[in-house]
């Protein structure tokens, strides 16, 4: 048998569902969250030689998530709670070294009933299969005095669709080309974008049940990097660019929405999104004497294959 070395290891807990009911005395606020903990650190031995005294059982890791989303004050914000999570994991374990936090937030808003102004306090609504994302790394590899983070959230599954201020020609034309070139087409496309914060210093908790966690100031509330106000404007703001360009193609499309973000966001360094062209054909009804070319009025939507747009825009 030829020899081998372990050259890395990450293990953890995949799909931990959360809800969180936050109990005002006449408003409540909910969290639904789908969260991934993985952990690196001094535990190759678990399997190199069957060592699981190095292993933090993944069910632990699971009570762990449960035990933070009850009692940590910053539940409500995806950036914050994943900050929480993996700073806790890094200090309570001497020999875990980098956490790897990933959450998917699940759309919940308030309804609001016919003819009342105020949404009801304690009623909700899934208003859309959108979800909002954060995949955060905190770093104790310099030492549990010196934690580091990085932290990347961002929007999926938003599914858009226009019927018309979509071009597509110009492009190159050769033997293997049979696209008719359109000066007027439905544009579609799920939107899946990922925005990069500036890397951030952790203070490490000084308590001894390493439960204490200082919000880093970027991400206090209100910040320039409050995750929460940052995916607020970058959905709208995707949305408008979608809506109002008069697109020559998804390509520069995508670029004046990732323009946007970087403009209107101080603390994000980069953006990238990933947009599908989700087509729409339209029906060749010559065969029964319909003319559906010109001005096309019935469609044919086709789910594969499809384009795969993707770019990042960065800061200067």
């Amino acid at each position: 048998m030829s020899e081998s070395v372990l050259t890395s290891t990450r293990y953890g807990k995949d799909l931990v569902r959360v809800f969180r009911v936050v109990r005002g005395k006449d408003f409540h606020q909910v969290v639904e969250y789908n969260v991934t903990v993985l952990l690196e650190g001094d535990i190759e031995t678990s399997y190199t030689v069957a060592d699981n005294s190095v292993v933090v059982a993944t069910d632990s890791i699971k009570n762990i998530t449960y035990y933070l989303a009850k009692i940590s004050p910053h539940i409500l914000s995806p950036e914050r709670f994943a900050l929480h999570l993996g700073t806790y994991l890094v200090s309570k374990y001497a020999h875990i070294h980098r956490a790897f936090v990933s959450l998917e937030k699940l759309r919940w808003s308030r309804i609001t009933l016919s003819g009342n102004v105020d949404p009801h306090p304690h009623s909700f609504v899934r208003d859309g299969d959108d979800k909002q994302t954060v995949e955060v790394e905190v770093d104790a590899s310099a030492g549990k005095d010196k934690l580091s983070a990085k932290v990347t959230s961002g929007i999926t599954d938003l599914l858009v669709l226009k019927s018309t201020g979509s071009a597509f020609h110009g492009y190159i034309h050769d033997e293997y080309t049979t696209l008719p070139e359109v000066t007027d087409r439905v544009l579609s496309t799920s939107v899946d974008l990922a925005y990069t914060f500036k890397p951030i210093s952790l203070s490490p908790p000084t308590d001894t049940a390493k439960l204490e966690f200082t919000i880093p100031e970027g991400f206090a509330l209100g910040s320039v990097w409050d995750g929460d106000a940052v995916t607020i404007r970058a959905r709208n703001g995707t949305l408008d660019i979608f809506s109002l360009d008069e697109s020559a193609s998804v390509q520069a499309t995508l670029y004046k929405m990732g323009q946007r973000v970087i403009a209107e966001n101080a603390g994000v360094d980069s953006v990238t999104y990933k947009l599908p062209n989700k087509h729409y054909i339209p029906v060749n009804m010559n065969y029964i004497g319909v003319d559906n070319t010109a001005n096309a009025e019935v469609f044919v939507p086709t789910s594969a294959p499809s384009g795969l747009i993707s770019a990042t825009i960065s800061r200067k």
